[in-house]
């Protein structure tokens, strides 16, 4: 089943590749739905219990290497598969349109197929050739069809603080400088990765019992450019903000879990080695929910305050990770799939708003967006309000798991920096509601200014965004569905399962 769920979307991608000239937009955006809901519906039926690793497939590769092409669901990587399938399955819905790219819709089937192929990779070699495979067609999406738009440092011909540009100019630059980012990124996994094969003798993440401290500080840094962490996140806002829609909500929902999913079996794989790296994962992940959400303050464009919200988010799934304890595990997977899904509805909204306004610009979108599209507003107040944190919802989960981790310390923080980390995790969901409070009054409250191109969601919007609603609020009201998958159970869910 797995090898079926990989291949579907990979081989339908590569046809639409192909054969662009001769398939509709339309129709190519349709072919894309059915195999991401394959690939969804395979990874859904292929479970078989948390003990187990589910579906495996173990075959020969490179023998000279000592790589397998080895797969499987486990408890760690099942939701990231899970959630993975799913985002593309609606970033392939959000394509149907007359006027899509078939190459559009192939470059991303083939980047969902290379993530899911990383979350379900058992070999580390095999691992990294997926990581790597979803690179080049990212840098086309963000570079072919990313926004003609840019800051203006200079003279502001219309007021907005926007002014246009050639398309080719600003979104190549950022997608190039995703790039270089990563892939500088991947130079140093790779590095890591052979020192952890010739410590082992092995690259089966079954047989890996430990490894060097230099190939964890190698391994951490390289998944700390794709969270990103800071001071290595310098790459993200650029990217989201001239990216298209589906560009920002793969970003976000599914590259950047790469990276937390990577620090998170590396803290499972590499104990010894990375709890000497720990504190200072936690110190970075802390840095950037405080810098984040400041920077969040000052946003004007709604596409970076989302981008730079994501490093804060991302910021308390480090902070998780960074305990090593059970706790700290389901905080990181549940706040990473929460995030997905959460920042992924929130990118498909600023897409909204993007396409009827041609910019993300706040102060140019306007007031009262309850009053001139309230379909549009409810669902972004809705998503503003899970991004920080309210009880009910899946966000709240992701970071009150992260808190607990951090107050209940563990064997690798000291209780000082333990707790003084925690401290400013705490300012930082502070200042989180204060920049969404802030950007929902600027956009959905206030006296409303109407304008020509106001709209409220059409079909498509409305199906895109009811089924992440409906996840959301699922996974808050039933936070056992991802937390039951570990030994921690908290009280307050205990009678909460699968």
């Amino acid at each position: 089943m797995i090898t079926a769920a990989l291949t579907i979307p990979f081989v339908v991608g590569l046809a639409l590749l192909f054969l662009r000239k001769l398939v509709a937009g339309r129709t190519a955006a349709w072919l894309g739905t059915v195999a991401m809901t394959a690939a969804l519906v395979l990874f859904a039926l292929v479970w078989e219990g948390k003990d187990k690793i589910s579906g495996e497939v173990d075959v020969a590769w490179i023998d000279p290497l000592g790589a397998r092409l080895h797969l499987g669901a486990t408890a760690l990587s099942w939701p990231f598969l899970l959630m993975t399938a799913f985002i593309g399955v609606l970033c392939c819905v959000w394509l149907i349109a007359d006027d899509t790219a078939p190459a559009l819709v192939g470059l991303v089937l083939i980047i969902s197929a290379s993530s899911l192929g990383v979350f379900a990779s058992l070999d580390l070699l095999l691992f990294f050739v997926f990581f790597e495979l979803a690179l080049i067609p990212m840098w086309f999406v963000i570079a072919w069809w990313g926004s003609s738009t840019v800051r203006s440092s200079g003279h502001l011909d219309d007021g907005s603080g926007f002014k246009n540009v050639p398309a080719e100019v600003t979104a190549r630059s950022a997608a190039t400088r995703f790039l270089l980012f990563t892939v500088t990124g991947s130079a140093l996994l790779l590095v890591g990765i052979v020192l952890v094969a010739r410590d082992s003798r092995s690259l089966q993440l079954t047989e890996i019992g430990g490894g060097p401290l230099a190939a964890a500080i190698l391994i951490v840094l390289g998944f700390a450019v794709k969270t990103p962490l800071v001071p290595l996140h310098t790459w993200l806002p650029d990217a989201h903000s001239k990216a298209p829609t589906v560009g920002s909500v793969l970003l976000a929902a599914v590259f950047l879990k790469l990276g937390t999913y990577g620090l998170i079996i590396t803290s499972t794989l590499l104990s010894e080695s990375f709890a000497d790296v720990a504190p200072y994962v936690a110190g970075a992940g802390v840095v950037g929910i405080i810098w984040s959400a400041l920077a969040c303050y000052a946003q004007d464009d709604l596409k970076r305050l989302i981008a730079f919200s994501s490093i804060g988010h991302m910021g308390f799934v480090a902070l998780a990770i960074s305990t090593m304890t059970d706790i700290g595990i389901a905080a990181a997977v549940f706040g990473s799939v929460a995030h997905g899904l959460v920042t992924g509805l929130l990118f498909f909204l600023s897409g909204s708003l993007k396409d009827r306004f041609g910019t993300a610009s706040m102060r140019v979108i306007g007031r009262g967006l309850y009053a001139r599209t309230p379909w549009l507003a409810v669902a972004f107040v809705f998503a503003a309000v899970a991004s920080l944190g309210l009880p009910g919802l899946a966000g709240f989960w992701g970071e009150l798991l992260s808190l607990r981790a951090a107050y209940e310390v563990g064997d690798v923080l000291s209780k000082p920096y333990a707790w003084t980390v925690l401290g400013f995790a705490v300012l930082g969901v502070a200042l989180t509601t204060a920049y969404f409070v802030r950007a929902i009054r600027l956009l959905a409250q206030g006296e409303p200014v109407a304008q020509d191109v106001d709209r409220d969601l059409d079909l498509r919007e409305s199906v895109v965004g009811f089924a992440l609603v409906a996840s959301i609020v699922v996974l808050g009201l039933a936070p056992g569905l991802i937390v039951g998958l570990y030994d921690f159970q908290p009280v307050a869910v205990g009678a909460v399962t699968p």
